[in-house]
């Protein structure tokens, strides 16, 4: 009884969570739909082929606009550099797209309150910043030609591969484009797509954190991130954050439920920013960028991702703090909040009236199909994106 007691309490934590962060999640994708169909792929390779500030400052607008989880992101990012995008770019970019979309900044507004919205989004940008100024210092000419040689050969690396090959963008004048049935089709194609890619990490993440919360206790929490030491823990949580993150395998918004046990449990602002932002190298990602761009390349993308995300969590946490606006370090109940009739619910059930509409014309307009064939090796585009 003490066993199917503790289970349920996680399953219950697990479910409150994911129903506060429903409608908001809904939202993030339709809007980011919205923007793949109406901006093609081929226009960001276009724009992202300089090796400049200006390639610099689209690739991050683009990656927010492109809302994906990590495993998509890293096959849409080879798929850009393979059609042109200059290297530091493709990998900004991929960045940007698991940071700094919209429905991560909601969910983190939803569960954790507007400064940790502002911090994802001043923090991702500095993150790439740094990045990108890392890049410009020690990436070195021929080891990108390496990694495009590597690039080349389409080695699959992960399931989202037809993911990286879609393109559904709506040609003609902008209204035309955003209110004719074909948008109408290319939006529930992404949305339902972006859900795919997203749902087993989000799923995990939420059970993850839902045994977290139940059968760890707070003490172990507490002294792991030294919060009896302040000046300790300042340092220690954008340090050991990467860490946690790499070898929770999840990613993408399913480290915000993560976030959020982490938080409760004592560690840091700049902590969870980090861990937050650290979803691009868990184990199974840094196996795939072996694959697609070698293993002398996977180990200086690790190297150079830690550092980044481990500073900008770090600088994001000291500057809220100096600016006075740092939340106070409360237990954060939201997740353990029982349903009830309030502007959730009906915000939800508004959204899940949008989601059957979108899943009725993606049904009836081959999306299921589609989805099979995204398994395909790279050049093999999904049947979808023909018609």
């Amino acid at each position: 009884m003490v066993v199917v007691s503790a289970v349920l309490s996680a399953l219950e934590f697990s479910f409150f969570m994911f129903w506060e962060i429903l409608w908001p999640l809904a939202l993030g994708f339709l809007l980011s739909a919205i923007v793949q169909a109406v901006v093609s792929q081929r226009a960001v390779v276009r724009v992202l082929g300089r090796p400049d500030f200006r390639g610099f400052a689209f690739a991050c607008a683009f990656g927010a606009a492109s809302s994906s989880c990590s495993y998509a992101a890293v096959a849409l990012a080879r798929s850009l550099f393979r059609k042109g995008a200059d290297f530091t770019n493709a990998i900004i970019f991929e960045f940007a797209s698991t940071n700094l979309v919209i429905e991560l900044g909601l969910v983190l507004l939803i569960l954790l309150g507007w400064q940790f919205l502002a911090a994802e989004l001043a923090g991702g940008l500095l993150m790439a910043l740094i990045l990108w100024i890392l890049f410009k210092l020690t990436l070195r000419k021929r080891m990108v030609d390496v990694a495009r040689r590597q690039a080349e050969l389409g080695l699959v690396g992960s399931t989202m591969e037809g993911h990286a090959e879609m393109d559904e963008s709506v040609d003609g004048p902008f209204l035309s484009r955003l209110f004719s049935p074909r948008a109408f089709t290319s939006i529930s194609h992404y949305f339902f797509t972006d859900v795919y890619s997203i749902y087993i990490d989000l799923g995990l993440g939420l059970l993850i954190a839902g045994a977290l919360a139940a059968w760890v206790p707070d003490s172990f929490w507490r002294a792991f991130f030294f919060t009896s030491q302040p000046s300790v823990n300042v340092y220690w949580g954008p340090l050991v954050a990467p860490l946690l993150s790499m070898i929770s395998f999840v990613c993408s918004i399913g480290n915000v439920p993560l976030a959020v046990v982490l938080w409760n449990g004592g560690i840091g602002f700049g902590g969870v920013i980090t861990f937050i932002f650290a979803d691009l190298i868990i184990l199974p990602i840094l196996n795939i960028y072996r694959k697609y761009y070698g293993g002398r390349m996977s180990l200086y993308l690790l190297a150079i991702s830690y550092v980044a995300m481990a500073l900008a969590g770090f600088l994001i946490g000291l500057a809220f703090s100096l600016l006075g606006i740092s939340p106070p370090h409360l237990h954060v109940a939201v997740a353990q909040t029982r349903p009830s009739w309030n502007y959730t619910t009906f915000l939800d059930i508004a959204f899940l009236a949008v989601i059957a509409a979108l899943l009725w014309r993606f049904v009836c307009t081959g999306g299921p199909q589609m989805l099979r064939e995204m398994t395909a090796p790279p050049g093999h585009a999904p049947h979808a994106a023909h018609h």
